[in-house]
């Protein structure tokens, strides 16, 4: 799970948008790591949620995530 958890970090450290899908984090998690399914990826990104490393961020219809600090994002 950590692993998972550092995997998230790092891309969302190194994506050039501040706010990425959940399909998107999955593809770059699954990268570095084939065997993560998206059930664990997705207990990862709420732990990470819940720990205030990571944001929610929904547009109405989807739900994004955030790193927190950085973009602009609704502190």
């Amino acid at each position: 799970m950590d692993e998972i958890k550092q995997a998230i970090l790092e891309f969302a450290e190194e994506s050039k948008k501040s706010k990425f899908y959940f399909k998107d984090m999955e593809k770059a998690v699954q990268k570095k790591i084939p065997d993560a399914k998206a059930r664990e990826i997705k207990k990862a990104a709420t732990d990470l949620v819940n720990a205030g490393t990571l944001i929610y961020y929904s547009t109405g219809s989807s739900t994004m995530y955030g790193l927190k600090g950085k973009g602009i994002t609704e502190d």
